[in-house]
Protein backbone atom coordinates (compact mmCIF):
# COMPACT_ATOMS: atom_id res chain seq x y z
CA UNK A 1 0.00 0.00 0.00
CA UNK A 2 1.49 3.83 -0.93
CA UNK A 3 1.16 6.64 1.12
CA UNK A 4 -1.20 8.90 -1.12
CA UNK A 5 0.51 12.57 -1.10
CA UNK A 6 -1.53 15.31 0.71
CA UNK A 7 -3.59 16.74 -1.96
CA UNK A 8 -4.52 13.06 -3.37
CA UNK A 9 -5.41 12.10 0.52
CA UNK A 10 -7.78 15.35 0.41
CA UNK A 11 -9.47 15.14 -3.02
CA UNK A 12 -9.90 11.47 -2.80
CA UNK A 13 -11.52 11.73 0.52
CA UNK A 14 -13.41 14.98 -0.72
CA UNK A 15 -16.77 12.70 -2.07
CA UNK A 16 -16.70 10.81 1.04
CA UNK A 17 -18.72 13.15 2.54
CA UNK A 18 -21.49 13.69 -0.15
CA UNK A 19 -23.33 10.83 0.42
CA UNK A 20 -26.49 13.02 -0.06
CA UNK A 21 -25.59 13.25 -3.73
CA UNK A 22 -25.39 9.19 -3.56
CA UNK A 23 -28.40 7.65 -4.71
CA UNK A 24 -30.42 7.04 -2.05
CA UNK A 25 -32.49 3.53 -2.28
CA UNK A 26 -34.27 3.50 1.04
CA UNK A 27 -33.16 3.20 4.79
CA UNK A 28 -33.18 -0.68 5.56
CA UNK A 29 -35.66 -0.91 8.13
CA UNK A 30 -34.99 -4.88 8.50
CA UNK A 31 -32.57 -7.42 9.34
CA UNK A 32 -31.42 -7.67 6.04
CA UNK A 33 -29.38 -4.86 5.41
CA UNK A 34 -26.06 -6.54 3.45
CA UNK A 35 -22.45 -5.13 3.41
CA UNK A 36 -20.09 -6.88 1.20
CA UNK A 37 -16.15 -6.06 0.93
CA UNK A 38 -14.31 -7.65 -1.41
CA UNK A 39 -10.26 -8.03 -0.83
CA UNK A 40 -7.78 -8.40 -2.67
CA UNK A 41 -4.08 -10.40 -2.39
CA UNK A 42 -1.83 -9.28 -5.22
CA UNK A 43 0.98 -10.83 -5.87
CA UNK A 44 -0.48 -14.71 -6.00
CA UNK A 45 -1.28 -16.56 -2.70
CA UNK A 46 0.24 -19.85 -2.34
CA UNK A 47 -3.18 -21.73 -1.21
CA UNK A 48 -1.19 -24.77 -0.04
CA UNK A 49 0.68 -22.39 2.36
CA UNK A 50 -2.51 -20.52 3.63
CA UNK A 51 -5.62 -23.76 3.43
CA UNK A 52 -3.11 -26.97 3.41
CA UNK A 53 -4.38 -30.34 2.66
CA UNK A 54 -2.64 -32.19 4.80
CA UNK A 55 -4.85 -35.56 4.82
CA UNK A 56 -3.77 -35.75 0.92
CA UNK A 57 -1.34 -38.74 0.23
CA UNK A 58 1.15 -36.67 -2.12
CA UNK A 59 1.09 -33.31 -0.11
CA UNK A 60 4.39 -34.53 2.63
CA UNK A 61 6.30 -35.18 -0.50
CA UNK A 62 5.47 -32.24 -2.91
CA UNK A 63 6.41 -29.84 -0.13
CA UNK A 64 8.90 -32.21 1.56
CA UNK A 65 10.53 -29.85 4.35
CA UNK A 66 7.79 -27.24 3.78
CA UNK A 67 5.02 -29.01 4.55
CA UNK A 68 2.65 -27.35 7.57
CA UNK A 69 4.03 -28.57 10.71
CA UNK A 70 1.35 -30.86 12.66
CA UNK A 71 2.88 -30.61 16.00
CA UNK A 72 4.74 -28.13 18.21
CA UNK A 73 4.45 -24.40 18.75
CA UNK A 74 3.98 -23.75 15.28
CA UNK A 75 0.97 -26.36 14.57
CA UNK A 76 -1.50 -26.17 12.12
CA UNK A 77 -5.02 -25.43 12.71
CA UNK A 78 -7.06 -28.03 11.67
CA UNK A 79 -10.05 -27.76 9.94
CA UNK A 80 -12.09 -30.90 8.99
CA UNK A 81 -9.37 -33.61 8.93
CA UNK A 82 -8.59 -33.07 5.60
CA UNK A 83 -7.39 -29.36 5.61
CA UNK A 84 -5.08 -27.48 7.85
CA UNK A 85 -4.76 -23.50 8.33
CA UNK A 86 -1.58 -21.86 8.79
CA UNK A 87 -1.07 -20.99 12.03
CA UNK A 88 -0.41 -17.36 11.46
CA UNK A 89 -4.45 -16.93 11.09
CA UNK A 90 -5.86 -17.11 14.86
CA UNK A 91 -8.38 -14.49 14.38
CA UNK A 92 -9.53 -16.04 10.76
CA UNK A 93 -9.18 -19.60 12.90
CA UNK A 94 -11.99 -18.52 15.27
CA UNK A 95 -14.04 -16.68 12.85
CA UNK A 96 -14.10 -20.76 10.92
CA UNK A 97 -15.03 -22.38 14.19
CA UNK A 98 -17.63 -19.90 15.03
CA UNK A 99 -19.14 -20.69 11.81
CA UNK A 100 -18.39 -17.01 10.03
CA UNK A 101 -14.89 -18.46 7.44
CA UNK A 102 -15.65 -20.46 4.45
CA UNK A 103 -12.79 -21.85 2.05
CA UNK A 104 -12.81 -22.46 -1.53
CA UNK A 105 -10.11 -24.56 -2.42
CA UNK A 106 -8.85 -25.27 -5.72
CA UNK A 107 -10.31 -22.23 -6.98
CA UNK A 108 -9.17 -20.27 -10.49
CA UNK A 109 -10.21 -16.99 -13.02
CA UNK A 110 -10.49 -17.69 -16.37
CA UNK A 111 -7.05 -16.75 -16.49
CA UNK A 112 -4.15 -19.54 -17.59
CA UNK A 113 -0.94 -17.87 -18.60
CA UNK A 114 0.98 -16.34 -15.88
CA UNK A 115 1.36 -12.46 -16.18
CA UNK A 116 0.43 -10.66 -12.88
CA UNK A 117 -0.78 -7.92 -15.00
CA UNK A 118 -3.04 -9.80 -17.15
CA UNK A 119 -3.74 -11.94 -14.33
CA UNK A 120 -5.44 -8.63 -12.09
CA UNK A 121 -7.15 -7.58 -15.01
CA UNK A 122 -9.28 -11.20 -15.51
CA UNK A 123 -9.50 -10.97 -12.12
CA UNK A 124 -11.17 -7.59 -11.52
CA UNK A 125 -13.24 -7.47 -15.18
CA UNK A 126 -14.61 -10.28 -14.42
CA UNK A 127 -14.18 -11.56 -18.06
CA UNK A 128 -12.43 -14.14 -19.59
CA UNK A 129 -9.66 -12.25 -20.77
CA UNK A 130 -7.57 -9.39 -20.27
CA UNK A 131 -7.93 -6.12 -21.77
CA UNK A 132 -8.62 -2.55 -22.05
CA UNK A 133 -12.08 -3.01 -20.05
CA UNK A 134 -13.82 0.03 -19.17
CA UNK A 135 -15.79 -1.57 -16.13
CA UNK A 136 -15.61 -3.84 -13.27
CA UNK A 137 -17.46 -6.73 -11.74
CA UNK A 138 -17.81 -5.15 -8.65
CA UNK A 139 -18.74 -1.92 -10.30
CA UNK A 140 -21.36 -3.90 -12.38
CA UNK A 141 -22.98 -5.36 -9.41
CA UNK A 142 -23.31 -1.72 -8.05
CA UNK A 143 -24.92 -0.59 -11.14
CA UNK A 144 -27.62 -3.16 -11.29
CA UNK A 145 -28.18 -3.19 -7.55
CA UNK A 146 -32.10 -4.22 -7.03
CA UNK A 147 -34.05 -1.15 -5.59
CA UNK A 148 -35.35 -2.52 -2.71
CA UNK A 149 -34.98 -2.45 1.09
CA UNK A 150 -32.29 -4.65 1.28
CA UNK A 151 -29.07 -1.77 -0.22
CA UNK A 152 -29.25 1.59 1.41
CA UNK A 153 -27.06 3.25 -0.83
CA UNK A 154 -25.64 2.61 -4.42
CA UNK A 155 -21.71 4.03 -3.60
CA UNK A 156 -18.35 1.86 -2.60
CA UNK A 157 -15.67 2.66 0.13
CA UNK A 158 -12.04 1.89 -1.39
CA UNK A 159 -9.28 2.03 0.75
CA UNK A 160 -6.81 2.81 -2.29
CA UNK A 161 -5.32 5.62 -3.86
CA UNK A 162 -7.18 5.50 -7.27
CA UNK A 163 -10.26 3.78 -7.94
CA UNK A 164 -9.68 -0.29 -8.77
CA UNK A 165 -10.49 -1.77 -11.96
CA UNK A 166 -13.14 -4.09 -9.83
CA UNK A 167 -14.68 -1.10 -9.11
CA UNK A 168 -15.16 0.83 -12.27
CA UNK A 169 -17.72 1.74 -13.92
CA UNK A 170 -19.87 2.10 -10.44
CA UNK A 171 -21.43 6.02 -9.94
CA UNK A 172 -20.44 6.66 -6.98
CA UNK A 173 -16.35 5.64 -5.91
CA UNK A 174 -15.02 6.99 -2.56
CA UNK A 175 -10.96 5.89 -2.68
CA UNK A 176 -9.17 6.74 0.86
CA UNK A 177 -6.38 5.92 2.54
CA UNK A 178 -4.72 6.47 6.16
CA UNK A 179 -2.70 10.38 5.58
CA UNK A 180 0.44 9.18 7.01
CA UNK A 181 1.40 12.34 8.72
CA UNK A 182 0.79 13.92 11.87
CA UNK A 183 -2.46 15.52 12.26
CA UNK A 184 -2.49 19.29 12.25
CA UNK A 185 -4.23 21.61 14.59
CA UNK A 186 -7.49 23.16 14.56
CA UNK A 187 -5.24 26.61 14.29
CA UNK A 188 -3.51 25.35 11.62
CA UNK A 189 -6.41 23.77 9.44
CA UNK A 190 -8.55 26.70 9.53
CA UNK A 191 -5.24 29.05 8.30
CA UNK A 192 -4.99 26.48 5.68
CA UNK A 193 -8.89 26.75 4.44
CA UNK A 194 -8.22 30.94 4.63
CA UNK A 195 -5.17 30.52 2.42
CA UNK A 196 -6.97 27.57 0.16
CA UNK A 197 -10.02 29.89 -0.16
CA UNK A 198 -7.98 32.66 -1.89
CA UNK A 199 -5.57 30.67 -3.69
CA UNK A 200 -7.18 27.10 -4.95
CA UNK A 201 -10.91 26.90 -4.37
CA UNK A 202 -11.04 23.20 -5.71
CA UNK A 203 -8.54 22.39 -2.91
CA UNK A 204 -10.35 24.20 -0.16
CA UNK A 205 -13.42 22.58 -1.10
CA UNK A 206 -11.87 18.77 -1.07
CA UNK A 207 -9.81 20.01 2.03
CA UNK A 208 -13.23 21.31 3.79
CA UNK A 209 -14.96 18.07 3.10
CA UNK A 210 -11.90 15.65 4.19
CA UNK A 211 -12.34 17.05 7.70
CA UNK A 212 -15.59 15.95 7.51
CA UNK A 213 -14.55 12.67 6.47
CA UNK A 214 -12.99 12.13 9.90
CA UNK A 215 -15.93 12.12 11.58
CA UNK A 216 -16.96 8.68 10.42
CA UNK A 217 -13.48 7.31 9.93
CA UNK A 218 -12.28 8.40 13.25
CA UNK A 219 -9.64 11.34 12.90
CA UNK A 220 -5.81 10.25 12.89
CA UNK A 221 -5.37 10.12 16.56
CA UNK A 222 -8.37 7.75 17.03
CA UNK A 223 -7.27 5.72 14.35
CA UNK A 224 -4.16 5.38 15.64
CA UNK A 225 -5.30 4.47 19.30
CA UNK A 226 -7.76 1.93 17.23
CA UNK A 227 -4.46 0.72 15.56
CA UNK A 228 -2.32 0.14 18.64
CA UNK A 229 -4.95 -1.70 20.79
CA UNK A 230 -5.07 -4.30 17.72
CA UNK A 231 -1.45 -4.40 17.86
CA UNK A 232 -0.77 -4.07 21.53
CA UNK A 233 1.93 -6.61 22.66
CA UNK A 234 3.01 -7.82 19.00
CA UNK A 235 6.26 -7.04 17.15
CA UNK A 236 4.28 -4.86 14.07
CA UNK A 237 6.11 -3.87 10.59
CA UNK A 238 5.12 -0.67 9.30
CA UNK A 239 3.06 -2.60 6.43
CA UNK A 240 1.30 -4.52 9.21
CA UNK A 241 0.10 -0.97 10.72
CA UNK A 242 -1.08 0.47 7.31
CA UNK A 243 -3.39 -2.38 6.40
CA UNK A 244 -4.95 -2.36 10.21
CA UNK A 245 -5.57 0.73 9.78
CA UNK A 246 -7.31 0.97 6.21
CA UNK A 247 -9.15 -2.44 7.34
CA UNK A 248 -10.66 -0.07 10.35
CA UNK A 249 -11.32 2.77 8.29
CA UNK A 250 -13.11 0.84 5.94
CA UNK A 251 -15.28 -0.57 8.12
CA UNK A 252 -16.19 2.30 10.22
CA UNK A 253 -17.41 3.63 7.20
CA UNK A 254 -19.42 1.09 6.38
CA UNK A 255 -21.18 0.26 9.91
CA UNK A 256 -22.69 3.54 9.51
CA UNK A 257 -26.54 3.35 8.48
CA UNK A 258 -26.19 5.77 5.77
CA UNK A 259 -22.75 4.71 4.66
CA UNK A 260 -21.71 2.65 1.69
CA UNK A 261 -22.59 -0.81 1.67
CA UNK A 262 -19.79 -2.06 -0.90
CA UNK A 263 -16.15 -1.99 0.20
CA UNK A 264 -12.76 -2.74 -1.31
CA UNK A 265 -9.28 -3.36 0.21
CA UNK A 266 -6.26 -5.01 -1.25
CA UNK A 267 -2.89 -6.13 0.02
CA UNK A 268 0.92 -7.08 -1.51
CA UNK A 269 3.25 -8.95 -0.36
CA UNK A 270 1.95 -12.50 -1.75
CA UNK A 271 4.48 -12.81 -4.79
CA UNK A 272 6.97 -15.10 -2.77
CA UNK A 273 9.47 -16.12 -5.48
CA UNK A 274 11.89 -16.67 -2.90
CA UNK A 275 12.68 -17.42 1.23
CA UNK A 276 8.69 -18.33 1.23
CA UNK A 277 8.68 -20.81 4.55
CA UNK A 278 5.73 -22.06 5.86
CA UNK A 279 5.03 -19.90 8.83
CA UNK A 280 7.80 -17.62 9.19
CA UNK A 281 9.59 -15.82 5.99
CA UNK A 282 7.74 -13.80 3.20
CA UNK A 283 4.53 -16.05 3.60
CA UNK A 284 4.27 -15.81 7.16
CA UNK A 285 4.39 -12.04 7.37
CA UNK A 286 2.04 -11.61 4.64
CA UNK A 287 -0.74 -14.08 6.26
CA UNK A 288 -0.21 -12.11 9.34
CA UNK A 289 -1.10 -9.04 8.14
CA UNK A 290 -4.13 -10.07 6.27
CA UNK A 291 -5.15 -11.94 9.58
CA UNK A 292 -4.51 -8.26 11.32
CA UNK A 293 -6.65 -6.26 8.74
CA UNK A 294 -9.57 -9.02 8.88
CA UNK A 295 -9.68 -8.26 12.55
CA UNK A 296 -9.64 -4.46 12.44
CA UNK A 297 -12.67 -5.22 9.73
CA UNK A 298 -14.58 -7.52 11.61
CA UNK A 299 -13.99 -5.46 15.34
CA UNK A 300 -14.66 -1.52 13.63
CA UNK A 301 -17.68 -3.08 11.78
CA UNK A 302 -19.66 -4.41 14.98
CA UNK A 303 -22.92 -5.21 14.69
CA UNK A 304 -23.14 -5.23 10.98
CA UNK A 305 -21.11 -7.78 10.77
CA UNK A 306 -23.64 -9.66 11.03
CA UNK A 307 -24.86 -9.57 7.44
CA UNK A 308 -21.92 -8.80 6.03
CA UNK A 309 -19.61 -11.26 3.85
CA UNK A 310 -15.95 -10.78 3.11
CA UNK A 311 -14.70 -11.90 -0.16
CA UNK A 312 -10.80 -12.80 -0.36
CA UNK A 313 -9.40 -13.52 -3.58
CA UNK A 314 -6.14 -13.28 -5.87
CA UNK A 315 -5.19 -13.22 -9.03
CA UNK A 316 -3.25 -17.14 -9.36
CA UNK A 317 -1.97 -19.35 -6.73
CA UNK A 318 1.37 -21.13 -6.94
CA UNK A 319 3.55 -24.15 -7.65
CA UNK A 320 3.23 -27.09 -5.86
CA UNK A 321 6.85 -27.68 -5.45
CA UNK A 322 8.86 -25.18 -3.95
CA UNK A 323 11.60 -23.79 -6.48
CA UNK A 324 15.54 -23.50 -5.91
CA UNK A 325 15.03 -20.39 -3.80
CA UNK A 326 13.01 -22.27 -1.26
CA UNK A 327 9.94 -20.26 -2.74
CA UNK A 328 6.67 -20.63 -5.48
CA UNK A 329 6.57 -19.25 -8.85
CA UNK A 330 3.49 -18.24 -10.82
CA UNK A 331 0.38 -21.23 -10.83
CA UNK A 332 -2.51 -21.34 -11.00
CA UNK A 333 -5.48 -22.44 -8.54
CA UNK A 334 -5.40 -21.59 -5.17
CA UNK A 335 -7.94 -20.54 -2.06
CA UNK A 336 -10.44 -18.12 -2.11
CA UNK A 337 -12.21 -17.35 1.32
CA UNK A 338 -15.77 -15.88 2.04
CA UNK A 339 -15.88 -14.29 5.90
CA UNK A 340 -18.20 -12.59 7.66
CA UNK A 341 -21.69 -13.13 9.93
CA UNK A 342 -23.27 -13.49 6.80
CA UNK A 343 -21.71 -16.41 5.71
CA UNK A 344 -22.94 -20.06 6.14
CA UNK A 345 -19.04 -21.37 7.53
CA UNK A 346 -17.30 -23.53 9.11
CA UNK A 347 -16.14 -25.52 6.24
CA UNK A 348 -13.62 -25.63 3.47
CA UNK A 349 -15.69 -26.37 -0.07
CA UNK A 350 -13.64 -28.09 -2.79
CA UNK A 351 -13.55 -30.05 -5.62
CA UNK A 352 -10.36 -31.83 -5.08
CA UNK A 353 -7.89 -32.49 -7.64
CA UNK A 354 -5.34 -33.90 -5.23
CA UNK A 355 -1.40 -33.01 -5.65
CA UNK A 356 -0.29 -36.70 -7.57
CA UNK A 357 2.39 -35.90 -10.15
CA UNK A 358 -0.34 -36.93 -13.33
CA UNK A 359 -3.19 -34.64 -11.08
CA UNK A 360 -1.27 -31.40 -11.65
CA UNK A 361 -2.30 -28.68 -14.11
CA UNK A 362 0.99 -28.66 -16.52
CA UNK A 363 2.91 -31.05 -14.75
CA UNK A 364 3.28 -28.30 -12.08
CA UNK A 365 0.39 -26.44 -10.54
CA UNK A 366 -2.82 -27.10 -8.31
CA UNK A 367 -5.08 -28.37 -11.07
CA UNK A 368 -8.50 -25.88 -11.36
CA UNK A 369 -11.83 -26.69 -10.48
CA UNK A 370 -13.91 -24.47 -9.13
CA UNK A 371 -14.32 -21.06 -11.30
CA UNK A 372 -14.39 -17.85 -8.76
CA UNK A 373 -16.67 -16.45 -10.29
CA UNK A 374 -19.80 -19.02 -10.04
CA UNK A 375 -18.44 -18.42 -6.13
CA UNK A 376 -18.99 -14.55 -6.55
CA UNK A 377 -22.49 -14.81 -8.02
CA UNK A 378 -23.68 -16.99 -5.55
CA UNK A 379 -22.79 -14.44 -2.97
CA UNK A 380 -24.54 -11.75 -5.26
CA UNK A 381 -27.37 -13.70 -6.07
CA UNK A 382 -28.53 -14.48 -2.37
CA UNK A 383 -26.60 -11.92 -0.53
CA UNK A 384 -27.33 -9.14 -2.62
CA UNK A 385 -30.01 -10.08 -4.58
CA UNK A 386 -29.28 -10.00 -7.96
CA UNK A 387 -30.75 -12.27 -10.35
CA UNK A 388 -29.03 -15.06 -12.28
CA UNK A 389 -29.69 -13.75 -15.77
CA UNK A 390 -28.36 -10.61 -14.73
CA UNK A 391 -25.16 -11.98 -13.16
CA UNK A 392 -24.73 -13.36 -16.34
CA UNK A 393 -25.27 -11.27 -19.07
CA UNK A 394 -24.74 -8.03 -17.86
CA UNK A 395 -22.14 -8.68 -14.47
CA UNK A 396 -19.89 -11.59 -15.44
CA UNK A 397 -20.74 -11.48 -19.36
CA UNK A 398 -20.92 -14.67 -21.06
CA UNK A 399 -21.04 -17.21 -17.95
CA UNK A 400 -24.80 -17.61 -18.62
CA UNK A 401 -23.97 -21.44 -18.35
CA UNK A 402 -22.13 -20.70 -15.02
CA UNK A 403 -24.46 -21.49 -12.33
CA UNK A 404 -24.29 -19.59 -9.18
CA UNK A 405 -22.29 -21.59 -6.54
CA UNK A 406 -25.45 -22.36 -3.60
CA UNK A 407 -25.28 -22.16 -0.26
CA UNK A 408 -22.29 -19.86 0.69
CA UNK A 409 -24.77 -17.64 2.45
CA UNK A 410 -27.12 -17.66 5.41
CA UNK A 411 -30.72 -16.85 3.81
CA UNK A 412 -32.93 -14.65 6.61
Amino acid sequence: MLHPSRRSVLVGGAAFTAWTAIPTIVRAAGPRDPRFVSIILRGGLDGLALVAPVGDPAYESVRDEFSMPLEGPDAAIALDGFFALNPRMPRLAELYRKGEALFVHAAHTAYRERSHFDAQDVLENGTGSAGHYQDGWLGRILRTLPVDERMATSGAFAAATTTPLTLRGADHVVTWLPPGFAEASDDTRARLMMMYEHTDPVLAKAMAEGIALSGVTGSEAESGAAVDAMLQGMDAKGFQREVVSAATAAGRAMAGDDGPRVGFLDMSGFDTHLRQSVTEGRIGRALSALDLAIGALRDSMGPVWGNTVVAVMTEFGRTVRMNGSDGTDHGTATVAMLLGGAVKGGRVVADWPGLAPNALYEGRDLAPTTDLRAVLKGVARDHLGLSPRVLGVDVFPGTQTLAPLDGLVRRV
